[in-house]
């Protein structure tokens, strides 16, 4: 019984062009004269260099560890000696440059020591997952995301399909179309292994149906290997591009649509590419990291198309020379297939971990698009469009930089195959527009969360210096406080020793003792009461900052408690004084 296949809206159909390369067996590897090996080669962080210029490394020698959970490492493609480590052109739609190590090769291709994991079936996920990490291994069909985040999900996840894509859909391409013919064992060996990281109750591979060569080795090999591991199952899909795209090979397989924004790990699945799983059974059953793909060397400007196991790190310009390159009949050159790939204008960039075919054209197989015409509003581009966006209205928004409108017609889910540029009859190129927005979207991102964290500092900045000053206050008035009680008490002393002695002073002398007295003690007491009151207010200011909960704010309110106590009694001393006057007065008036 077949299994059911669900078809995606849009898609078109293209000259597949790939009997070029697909019609003699996978050549060697051969060992340039100088790899230059980038050291991000995947989403996320870059690499860390872990040598120094003058060091010699071995082949397949750790030369960069992951630089965060989302990395992966890099090694020596070969033996050598580092002679550089700097910037140099690499692989990128915008022509950037990227940090590279650089060797010198030695031509001997020594490997350093290493030894794969005897039973991996039967070996703990963790033990095969530290092996995966260092393996360096990332997706070889995509973006290059590091395939260790895809086998290790979380334990809320329920993983019921692994999908392997093995549908290959652009023209020209057929690197993974060889590497199934020829290895279609180890292939499944590798997807075992990776059914055993994420446990689903389904493994699917999807092989488009242009290539039944690799559908009958695969199905053979999915055959053999039933008896030692989890069923394979092996699904012949329709050709229509793009079907290799991950989210539309998950609906045809499934019938389950990614949401937006959103990932496979969501709906149940985890997707990884069949070179993928060449490369995990590479790196746990013979202990081998990433360190050579096969790439697809095609198109009429070279006289020896075919495949080729390609060192990562080799120059572009060896790989053309190796195949060939006829320069005059060479009118472009492009790595990656034809929709979704981009032009080089730099022969010397390096081939990394997700190259999987270079291009050369002549002017006659891929001229170069007319000039950009005025959009006609034809729809032509929506319905071609897989992922059912609105292309002709992303175009408006991108091309005047209405960033929020682009966003809100959701153009992250665009997947840049390329579909409604190919059918645009005005030969608008709509991916190149995307693209652009998306890098100014990711910009203004960048920007405004620099800008949120400036923010965030400089308020707490401002906070810190505000409470510093509300504590400086609050030390100050309690030093006033306790400058003013000492001065109170210190009149209260003489108040009570006049009062004692009943001495006045020479201007007072006629008067009773108890007239002076009063004033002593009423003038002590305006002190004492206005010492009270600021000390009680320096206590409010402190009691309302941070600053009020240390030792010094506590140590104001047991001082204010004490003038409080020296009050009272300077009252009760007043009154007395005041009683003594009344009887004075009434003896004299008597």
């Amino acid at each position: 019984m077949s299994r059911r296949l669900w078809d995606f809206p849009g898609g078109i159909h293209l000259p597949e062009e790939k009997s070029l390369s697909n019609q003699t067996p996978i050549k060697k590897s051969f060992i340039p004269k100088t790899l230059i090996i980038p050291i991000q080669q995947h989403l996320g962080a870059p690499a860390k260099p872990v040598v120094d210029v003058g060091d010699c490394v071995l082949k397949g020698q750790k030369i960069a560890e992951a630089g965060g959970f989302v990395s992966a490492p890099v090694h020596a493609s070969s033996s050598g000696v580092v002679t550089a480590i700097a910037t140099h052109p690499v692989q990128h739609p915008s022509q950037i440059d990227g940090l590279c190590v650089v060797i010198e090769t030695d031509g001997k291709d020594e490997w350093i020591e290493h030894k794969g994991i005897e039973d991996p079936l039967n070996a703990s996920p963790d033990y095969i997952r530290d092996h995966v990490r260092e393996a360096g291994i990332t997706g070889m069909g995509g973006a290059g995301f590091p395939t260790i985040i895809k086998v290790s999900p979380s334990s809320e996840s329920n993983i019921e399909t692994l999908v392997i894509n093995a549908v290959e859909c652009e023209p020209y391409i057929t690197s993974d179309d060889m590497l199934m013919r020829e290895n279609a064992d180890e292939i499944i060996i590798g997807i075992q292994i990776i059914a055993k990281l994420v446990n689903p109750k389904n493994i699917l591979v999807g092989i488009e149906d242009n290539k039944p060569d690799a559908i009958a080795a695969m199905q053979q090999a999915a055959k053999n290997a039933a008896d030692h591991g989890p069923t394979v199952e092996i699904v012949t899909v329709p050709t229509k591009y793009p079907s290799g795209s991950e989210k539309t090979l998950i609906k045809v397989l499934t019938g389950k649509e990614v949401p937006s924004k959103g990932i496979p790990a969501q709906v149940g699945i985890v997707c990884q590419n069949v070179g993928t799983a060449y490369a995990v059974y590479h790196a746990i059953v013979l202990g081998e990291p990433l360190i050579q793909r096969v790439t697809t060397l095609t198109g009429r400007g070279i006289k020896n198309p075919g495949n080729i196991w390609a060192l990562i790190g080799t120059p572009v310009a060896d790989l053309l020379e190796y195949a060939e390159v006829e320069q005059g009949k060479l009118s472009r050159l492009i790595m990656g297939g034809p929709m979704m790939g981009f032009t080089l204008h730099d022969n010397n960039i390096p081939l990394i971990k997700s190259t999987n075919c270079l291009i050369a054209s002549t002017a006659e197989e891929l001229p170069l698009p007319g000039p950009e015409q005025a959009c006609i509003r034809c729809g032509t581009c929506t319905e071609a469009c897989p992922i059912q966006l609105l292309p002709q209205q992303l175009f408006w928004y991108s091309r005047s930089k209405e960033l929020e409108k682009v966003q809100n017609y959701n153009i992250a889910d665009c997947i840049e195959c390329g579909a409604c540029s190919y059918v645009c009859p005005s030969n608008i190129p709509l991916v190149q527009y995307f693209r652009f927005a998306k890098g100014e979207i990711k910009k203004h991102t960048a920007e405004v969360e620099k800008s949120d964290h400036a923010r965030v500092r400089f308020e707490a900045n401002q906070a810190r210096h505000e409470k510093e000053a509300v504590a400086k206050e609050a030390k100050k008035k309690a030093r006033e406080v306790k400058a003013a009680a000492k001065a109170a008490a210190k009149v209260a002393k003489k108040a009570e020793e006049e009062a004692a002695n009943g001495t006045v002073n020479s201007e007072t002398e006629t008067k009773p003792v108890a007239v002076d007295e009063l004033k002593l003690l009423k003038t002590a007491m305006a002190k004492s009461t206005k010492v009270w009151k600021d000390a009680e207010k320096a206590l409010a200011v402190a009691e309302s900052s941070a600053a009020a909960e240390s030792s010094a704010a506590a140590d104001d309110q047991t001082k204010i408690e004490k003038m409080r106590a020296k009050i009272e009694r300077l009252k009760i001393k007043a009154e007395t004084a005041q009683q003594k006057l009344k009887d004075f007065k009434e003896k004299e008036n008597a």
